[in-house]
């Protein structure tokens, strides 16, 4: 017996004619917000377009947190004060990142000033530029370069520029890339193990701690962390594989099975840290940035460096005195420049935060500037 053919159900529309210019789209309802502050990074869409629903952004950043996709500048007004900008000063941001002190340093050196900022993350950086372009900048006052600040000599000089009136470098690694668990830098969600700055360049810290040796692991969690379970950590660690971050982080914890939970919790942030800085080889460029910074400032420009653990500090410091001692330096901070009590409770991710500075010298007869 034949049956007739049955047509399959279709989704229930407004009835339109043939000649309907405006076809009625089928109704979709919007994606559910999972509770006042979700905890998955994706589903946080209100805070990832601010744009759209401000109210939620500011209730975020009211509770003291960062919203996701964002990054909170330290220490403002207190590098401002420093710089000592003044409309047509040339200025450099190492670490362009959000662009939260790029927009406060552009507003101080118009009208002619200029602002040249370098970034190496190729997934923020566009983000970045769009967001501080959509203010009407030329070109002639906001460049951007995709590269890490040991490129700054050669930068100024595609710039045609012999030096800035200031420097500005924030070190570490950006709240975008901390909250995002595709990025693999974070503990709080379980992501690939990659942590580098550019995902287009390098080896993701997956491979790089599946070729180290123990002793050399062990060295570079003492020198990058100052981490003292170094010796017992590294024969764990080195040369195995581990494809997320939830995975390392589970084989630091079962190497200190006895350990108080804070102790515990401080050791992971430590070796993170660490793998994220061999990584990213960032000493080597913090130390050719240290290295160049005289040549590429301008006479009585300043340079400020923002440090956030004890091996960057102990660098930007050695460098600073060593350019007083050589003349390079005229003036340099004497102390340690930390945020407030009040910066840290509005923003914890600043309480690490250590500022230096210095002063170019005057340069002597036949030296460049």
């Amino acid at each position: 017996m034949d049956l007739e053919p049955t047509n399959p159900p279709t989704p229930s529309v407004a009835k339109q004619s043939a000649d309907d210019p405006n076809p009625t789209v089928p109704h979709r309802r919007r994606l559910r917000y999972s509770g006042k502050y979700p905890r998955r990074f994706e589903e946080k869409y209100k805070e990832l377009d601010p744009a759209r629903d401000e109210a939620t952004f500011r209730k975020v950043l009211a509770s003291g947190k960062t919203p996701a996709g964002t990054h909170r500048p330290i220490l403002v007004a207190e590098i401002l004060e420093i710089l000592q900008l003044a409309p047509g000063s040339v200025v450099v941001d190492c670490t362009l990142g959000y662009g939260g002190h790029a927009v406060e340093i552009l507003a101080r050196i118009q009208p002619g000033g200029r602002l040249i900022g370098l970034d190496t993350d190729p997934v923020e950086l566009p983000k970045t530029e769009a967001r501080l372009r959509s203010g009407g900048l030329s070109s002639d006052t906001f460049s951007v370069h995709r590269s890490n600040f040991a490129g700054l000599p050669a930068i100024l000089a595609e710039c045609g520029l012999e030096g800035a009136d200031a420097i500005l470098a924030d070190l570490g690694v950006s709240s975008m890339q901390l909250d995002d668990p595709g990025r693999g830098f974070s503990l709080k969600h379980d992501g690939p193990l990659d942590m580098r700055m550019n995902p287009n360049r390098g080896q993701p810290a997956s491979v790089w701690l599946e070729k180290i040796r123990p002793e050399q692991l062990a060295a570079l969690l003492l020198k990058n962390a100052d981490e003292a379970r170094a010796p017992l950590l590294a024969p764990r660690l080195a040369g195995q594989r581990f494809s997320t971050t939830r995975q390392l982080a589970d084989a630091i914890r079962s190497v200190l099975p006895n350990a108080a939970p804070n102790d515990v919790e401080m050791t992971l942030r430590r070796v993170f840290q660490a793998i994220r800085i061999a990584v990213n080889d960032e000493f080597s460029a913090l130390d050719a940035l240290l290295r160049q910074a005289p040549a590429c400032l301008n006479s009585g420009g300043r340079i400020v460096v923002l440090t956030f653990h004890s091996g960057e500090d102990r660098r930007v410091k050695s460098a600073f005195a060593g350019g007083i001692r050589d003349g390079t330096y005229s003036e340099i901070s004497t102390a340690i420049i930390r945020p407030s009590a009040e910066e840290c409770r509005s923003n914890p991710r600043s309480s690490p935060a250590k500022l230096r500075w210095a002063r170019r010298a005057a340069p002597n007869a036949g030296e460049s500037t």
